[in-house]
């Protein structure tokens, strides 16, 4: 779909690949761009959605810092807001997401692959916030995603040390949720996508509205948002079939 990114279909799944192999799949302003335009393709059908890097070194190698050497302040708050702005559409993307990393994500290659809902990581993958190396900080949520995921200290670590992590570590730290052999990965990942894709759409997507809230409001705010939620499924086709056929002690059909 474009130079930069590769968005394609096997029935409800799609896959988004960064490709970009000859920059080990950094996101320039365009490759930003083009995920951003890849996402608002996808959305609507897609029931699960992969996101990959193209060729066998790199899932994204980072920010491009080849371009960033270049900014001042003022260019570089602009693709920082913008860096933001894709991170914030994988996270609001209706759909699970997994990321199927294939190798090095390093500092915006980290914070893309913690944007999405599930991480598995190839054997030969190695990642972390690598920018405090470069004199800046993680500038696309990293502050904020990897708190998610791992304690205040690990966070801390993690970010002043500029640490890279093997699979084996990142799953052990809880970065990733698995690690799996290098040449299974994306077998492994399509399994995953294709059974999420069997799930009642609309349940999947309110539990993911109600599991993001937690981060977003907390609290009060997040429990009246997995109320409404899980009160609106009343009435769908797929909450009246998955109760039927439990009664019928039978495998459900959803729509």
């Amino acid at each position: 779909m474009s130079d930069t990114v590769d968005l394609t279909f096997d029935g409800d799944v799609a896959t988004l690949t960064i490709d970009r192999p000859d920059r080990l799949n950094a996101l320039n302003e365009e490759a930003l761009d083009d995920v951003d335009a890849a996402l608002d393709e996808a959305r609507g059908d897609a029931r699960a959605l992969v996101i990959t890097g193209a060729g066998d070194t790199a899932f994204v190698a980072g920010a491009d810092i080849a371009r960033m050497s270049e900014m001042g302040v003022a260019e570089a708050e602009a693709y920082c807001r913008r860096g933001h702005a894709v991170m914030n559409a994988v996270e609001e993307f209706p759909a699970p997401v997994i990321a199927a990393i294939n190798g090095y994500a390093f500092g915006g290659g980290c914070e893309f692959a913690l944007a999405c809902d599930l991480r598995v990581a190839s054997e030969r993958a190695v990642i972390g916030q690598t920018e405090i190396d470069l004199g800046i900080i993680p500038g696309w949520g990293g502050t904020q995603l990897l708190q998610r995921l791992v304690s205040d200290e690990t966070a801390r670590r993690l970010i002043f040390f500029g640490e890279r992590l093997d699979a084996s570590d990142a799953h052990e730290r809880g970065l990733v949720g698995e690690v799996v052999a290098h040449d299974e990965l994306y077998d492994h990942v399509d399994e995953l996508a294709v059974e999420l894709s069997e799930k009642p759409r609309h349940a999947l997507y309110a539990a993911k509205e109600a599991l993001n809230a937690f981060h977003e409001t907390g609290g009060e705010g997040a429990m009246t948002i997995e109320r409404r939620a899980w009160s609106g499924l009343f009435g769908t086709a797929d909450q009246r079939e998955g109760m039927t056929a439990f009664s019928e002690k039978r495998d459900p059909d959803f729509e």
